[in-house]
């Protein structure tokens, strides 16, 4: 069994055997155990564009997502799992986790045994490249590392105001939904599935 944390109602984790799913209802904060999981802690405020749009008032504020990614942090590291955020989010830096090479690659994320490393869902069955940072605490294996290839780069949004205006200049943005754009294909899901199980296997393992 495992949990899968910040899921959408309905979405690629419900009615999977063997998967507990925690939807904005349930409230995945309150999340106690004991199962491993896998966390998609919300991502607007820890993105490139965290402050909204440039007449946002009142302005937003950095990492304002309520304690849903510390809430995360603290449940991967406590009944292991993974946690998936967009490449290059705040995130990472404010919690003091170590930034993964953009290659691939796992690579140490903290002095608690985490790993981490960047992945393209692109690989796994996104349209887009998708780049995605995971933090894991279980057993890393290889993955498929560097450029998918897919539509367009893809993280929480555009990686700068030029690929997002080149991407309407070539209508490549209009060919995802903003559902699609932020679901987790049932490929990927399935790999960050075995990813988490792998902690309840390290935990089995010892004495």
């Amino acid at each position: 069994m495992i949990a899968a944390l910040y899921v959408e109602p309905g979405g690629a984790y419900f009615d999977l055997e063997g998967v507990d799913p925690w939807d904005e209802n349930r409230d995945a904060r309150t999340y106690q155990g004991p199962h491993p999981v896998v966390a998609h802690p919300p991502c607007a405020r820890w993105g490139r564009y965290w402050g909204g749009a440039p007449k946002t008032l009142p302005r937003l504020k950095i990492g304002d997502d309520a304690g849903c990614f510390a809430a995360a942090l603290h449940a991967v590291r406590t009944y292991g799992g993974v946690l998936e955020h967009p490449e290059a989010t705040h995130a990472w830096k404010w919690f003091g986790l170590n930034r993964p090479p953009r290659s691939g690659g796992w690579v140490p994320a903290d002095f608690l045994g985490g790993w981490t490393c960047c992945v393209e869902q692109g690989h796994y069955g996104h349209r887009a490249r998708k780049a995605t940072w995971l933090y894991l605490v279980g057993a890393p294996r290889s993955l498929k590392w560097g450029k998918s290839e897919a539509l367009i780069r893809l993280d929480d949004g555009f990686h700068s105001a030029e690929e997002r205006r080149r991407a309407v200049r070539t209508g490549a943005c209009q060919q995802l939904s903003k559902r699609e754009r932020s679901a987790t294909p049932t490929p990927f899901r399935d790999l960050l599935i075995s990813l988490a199980l792998t902690a309840k296997q390290e935990k089995r393992s010892c004495p």
